[in-house]
């Protein structure tokens, strides 16, 4: 794609970048009451069955997944027109998704930034290796990487760390600001979870709003992952990167049932809010069906999502990633080669 198709595409999107009063606050009422409603039925289901009450908490968790795209939506600044709304609502989210909102939408808009970039990495990523890394990394950081790129550790223990630990805790270099909303937010968290356990009881938490949280995180994990870990997706040095093809072809459409698009606040229209960020998550479709050239991102569904599981490490050769056995397979290439071939021995002729 051209400097100027690209240029032309940036701008077809453009008009679908402004939020909506009146369908931004529908999405509110349709999304938070219900996630509270739900959440008490988790919890009086209790008395009843406990998989009753867990069967609450994953539909409640899907609505958990969808106020996170709500605080997400503030934190680009589209879902409100007014700026401090949107912080307003998004530290109320965050407090509901356990998101530190100032920290989260820094190091957001710093991936948004550099995604795709290798040279720019890690700020709001995943931790990707390239082939080359890998080979010149110690035994110690092949191990740590390994066990970070276990689906165990990622979708398992993910969840725990991030709610726990990386959420609660401020960048050294944050500013006054993204501070006192860190501080703030988790004010607010530990007050909630006192009057939890003193008016329900630690069963609440236990039972009900660990669930909860835990397959919400998990969700969001995993929607994070699988959009931009895909065979061929994008990736360039510094010199070579271009923002709208790391968007374009570096952000996959994730095409999923009608009920998953809605529950997810149509975030599988990855490619089109990676080029426009502005683009509220309720037009996202939208912009996707009348913009033909975004139409012919890479298109995955909930079946061939699951491939990506076993991509590990991004072959920076063949711009694809490939998995620790393909490595393996690779390196006893390398040193085949590397070893010099005997020469046969000369008859002595008399």
């Amino acid at each position: 794609m051209s400097k100027q198709k690209q240029a032309q595409l940036r701008k077809d999107v453009m008009p679908y970048a402004t939020s909506q009063t009146k369908k931004s606050i529908i999405q509110l009422i349709n999304t938070i009451p219900p996630f509270f409603i739900l959440w008490f039925f988790a919890y009086q289901s209790l008395s009843i069955s406990i998989w009753l009450s867990l069967a609450f908490s994953v539909i409640a968790a899907g609505f958990m997944v969808r106020t996170f795209i709500i605080f997400h939506d503030c934190a680009h600044q589209s879902f409100f027109k007014n700026k401090k709304l949107n912080r307003v609502i998004g530290t109320v989210t965050g407090v509901l998704t356990h998101f530190a909102f100032e920290k989260w939408k820094r190091e957001h808009s710093i991936h948004h930034a550099t995604s795709g970039n290798l040279d720019q990495r890690g700020t709001g990523d995943i931790w990707i290796m390239t082939v080359k890394e890998y080979e010149e990394a110690s035994k110690w950081q092949r191990l740590q990487y390994r066990l970070y790129r276990n689906p165990i550790v990622m979708f398992g223990l993910g969840p725990f760390s991030l709610f726990l630990y990386e959420n609660r805790v401020n960048r050294k270099d944050a500013r006054k600001k993204e501070r006192w909303n860190t501080y703030l937010i988790n004010i607010m968290l530990v007050i909630v979870y006192t009057v939890l356990v003193l008016t329900l009881g630690w069963q609440a938490i236990l039972l009900v709003q660990l669930p909860i949280a835990y397959i919400a995180g998990a969700l969001g994990i995993w929607l994070f992952y699988v959009q931009h870990q895909f065979e061929d997706s994008y990736f360039e040095n510094e010199s070579e990167w271009d923002y709208v093809k790391a968007a374009v072809d570096g952000s996959s459409y994730y095409k999923l049932p009608r009920w998953l698009e809605w529950m997810t606040g149509n975030i599988g229209y990855h490619h089109v809010h990676h080029l426009a960020p502005r683009v509220p998550n309720y037009s996202l479709e939208k912009a996707h069906q009348e913009t033909p050239p975004l139409q012919k991102a890479t298109t995955i569904t909930l079946k061939t999502s699951l491939e990506s599981i076993r991509f590990r490490l991004y072959d920076e050769e063949q711009k694809t990633f490939i998995s620790f056995k393909q490595m393996k397979k690779k390196l006893k290439t390398k040193t085949k080669i590397s070893i010099p071939t005997a020469k046969p021995s000369q008859t002595i002729r008399s």
